[in-house]
């Protein structure tokens, strides 16, 4: 564990430099810019932390996932709420060893919260265990989806994407997109949201909020209930008891 607080601590510290720009950008090539300005900067001083904690092979946000041991970072995950002074984005860190998320920490500044996990020792939110919803109905549910970055350049994916919406619209309380990928799963498995679903691959994405799902007793498949990986091309991550309803209402999709 104490590999884990140290990148905690590591996390914790670098997010309070993250501010938003005074205005919004204005256009693509500006949102670009100020993008690069907050997050160049936020990176490289991760990568020199943890790299010093863990020498490691190192993968950015859209990067491949290498083989043996890589850290995987999103300084800005959200990062176009936090360009449109919106507070829903956090900080993401993964360890990743041979294609399996070992360990992550997320951090939201503004909510000021944490959520860590190791693998095989439980997940937390500020120290905190959690643990899924308890929900037996998708009535009462109240879901999240998104989709990876750069959508139109996996084909296929943005149509699946709304006719799985319109599937699952009718039979739950409300679907809501909340900002990161990544949080938007592990309050999923501290039961803030009942169930999450992406189409396309976004392993970088995933595989540290996947971890933090699984740990905490959320079920973690692809769409069609497969076991997930982070080559994967769909995610869902359910409260147990929620699951197969949450599999049988994406099937309608298809």
């Amino acid at each position: 564990m104490r590999m884990l607080e140290s990148v905690i601590d590591i996390v914790e510290t670098l997010a309070v430099r993250v501010r938003a720009p005074e205005r919004p950008p204005a256009s693509l090539e500006e949102l670009g810019e100020i993008f690069s300005a907050i997050d160049a900067p936020l990176a490289a001083e991760l990568r020199a932390a943890l790299t010093e904690l863990r020498p490691a092979a190192w993968a950015g946000e859209f990067d491949d996932l290498p083989a043996g041991e890589v850290w995987v970072v999103d300084a800005l995950d959200g990062a176009v709420q936090l360009l449109q002074g919106l507070p829903q984005y956090c900080l993401t860190v993964t360890l990743v060893r041979d294609g399996e998320p070992v360990l992550a920490v997320l951090h939201s500044p503004w909510l000021e919260e944490t959520y860590a996990v190791q693998k095989g020792r439980g997940a937390t939110r500020n120290g905190t265990p959690i643990e899924p919803s308890r929900k037996t109905s998708l009535e009462a549910a109240v879901a999240a989806t998104s989709q990876p970055p750069f959508v139109t350049k996996q084909p296929g994916v943005a149509e699946a994407a709304g006719s799985s919406l319109t599937a699952v619209l009718g039979q739950v309380a409300a679907v809501r997109n909340l900002g990161p990928t990544s949080w938007q799963v592990a309050d999923v498995a501290a039961g803030r949201l009942d169930f999450f679903w992406q189409y396309g691959t976004d392993a970088t994405n995933l595989a540290g909020a996947a971890l933090v799902a699984r740990e905490a007793g959320a079920v973690v498949t692809t769409a069609d209930g497969a076991p997930w990986t982070p080559s994967a091309g769909s995610f869902l991550a359910a409260a147990p008891a929620l699951h197969a309803l949450v599999l049988d209402a994406l099937d309608q999709a298809e």
